[in-house]
């Protein structure tokens, strides 16, 4: 059954099932009845709770989740991760938080899954050559799924405005230099492979993006060892070089150092549907009005992420539009119905004779969205999943 296909049918059953909680309907503005909390307590038991947690286990079959997320406190959501989502769900046409963020249309191109990664807490360095510190980070892939294939990835480093640097006209004051560490030698320091390097102005507070792709491929597809990255700050005159942040231990904030810190992004395709594709802003144009309100047509149904404990793992969209089809396929079918064929013959024929069904109210055609969600390791992913929107009905 087409994964569409599914959450409909599991959307439906939810309906009618006490204990259900996805709502049919215009939208979250609608107003909710609320069960009182004896009939809670009642739903909690019985059938109907042992067969919602059935379909909740093929619903996160369905998202490639072997268990729900049970998100800790401790889990951060980069705002590269949220800005990302905004801009390829056509939420936001710019960037808002000023981070330097740019859609990535040719890391996205081929993929259909971004992965974020933070580096684990304990921070390495080694002298590099002509004595210019090296910082080792080490990255955690384990999680990403065996059937997902990586397409590049990319280093993102956050660097401050130096105090007293002028707007323009600012030469470049360091080179950052990223490296894939190949063997981690202690005696001589570790044997390096230069990745990616850029000159940075001091003028201005913004993300760097560097890419790493060799090595995560060789770590991921070629299985080789995964010894980390290093970085290295060169400063090319007199200044200061720790406006690279790196590190805990700048005088900043805790919370800072959260949104701040080193972040690894990789993006992937599991081979199931499209890319991810920067989307338009959607507009929901009303239907226009039939004639024959019974006849198959598209109905509003609003999947509301909270009304089934889901928002704690799902970062972004708290729901969405998933509408169904409803309507009858009456004899003659009409233009407008969208009918194949074979639902005219089969209409035809059971016009005549009444053992053969009618055609079907179905969908026709289908879109996709994108989530951003805490997975079962408590990393931040941004997933495209097709057939999730009905866009279009018919009789088949």
């Amino acid at each position: 059954m087409p994964a569409g296909n599914r959450l409909l049918m599991v959307v439906l059953l939810c309906q009618v099932l006490p204990g259900g909680s996805l709502q049919a309907g215009p939208g979250p503005e609608a107003g909710r009845r609320r069960a009182a909390p004896q009939a809670a307590s009642a739903r909690r038991s019985g059938p109907s709770h042992e067969l919602l947690r059935g379909f909740e286990a093929s619903l996160l079959q369905m998202f490639g989740l072997r268990r729900r997320p049970q998100p800790s406190k401790a889990a951060v959501v980069p705002a590269y991760m949220l800005d990302l989502y905004r801009l390829q769900s056509g939420e936001e046409e710019e960037n808002p938080a000023g981070i330097g963020l740019q859609y990535p249309e040719r890391s996205t191109s081929r993929a259909n899954t971004v992965r974020s990664f933070h580096h684990e807490e304990h921070l390495e360095t080694f002298p590099g050559p002509g004595e210019v510190p090296r910082f080792r980070f080490l990255f955690n892939l384990s999680s990403v799924p065996e059937n997902e294939a990586i397409t590049s990835a990319e280093l993102r480093l956050y660097r401050e405005r130096l105090p007293g640097a002028r707007v323009v006209g600012e030469p470049a004051s360091h080179r950052i230099n990223v490296y894939e560490v190949l063997k981690p030698q202690a005696e001589r320091g570790p044997i390096t492979r230069l990745l990616d390097t850029r000159l940075v102005q001091p003028n201005v507070s913004r993300w760097e993006s560097f890419d790493v792709s060799p090595a995560v491929l060789r770590w991921t597809r070629a299985k080789q060892p995964n010894h980390g990255l290093a970085v290295e700050v060169m400063p090319l005159q007199p200044t200061r070089a720790d406006h690279v942040r790196i590190s805990r231990s700048l005088p900043r904030a805790e919370g800072d150092w959260a949104q701040l810190r080193p972040l690894l992004v990789t993006f992937g395709h599991d081979g199931k549907g499209q890319a991810l594709t920067r989307r338009a802003r959607r507009s929901l144009k009303p239907a226009r009005p039939r004639k024959n309100k019974r006849s198959c047509r598209r109905h509003a149904l609003y999947v509301d992420f909270s009304d089934v404990g889901w928002n704690d793992w799902i970062v972004a969209p708290p729901g969405y539009q998933a509408f169904y089809c409803h309507g009858e396929c009456p004899f003659p079918l009409a233009d407008h119905l969208n009918s194949t064929n074979h639902a005219i013959v089969q209409t035809l024929v059971n016009s005549v004779n009444a053992s053969i069904p009618r055609a079907c109210c179905v969908p026709t055609e289908l879109s996709a969205i994108s989530m951003l969600y805490l997975d079962e390791y408590d990393k931040v992913v941004l997933k495209n999943y097709q057939e999730m929107v009905v866009e279009g009905c018919g009789c088949r």
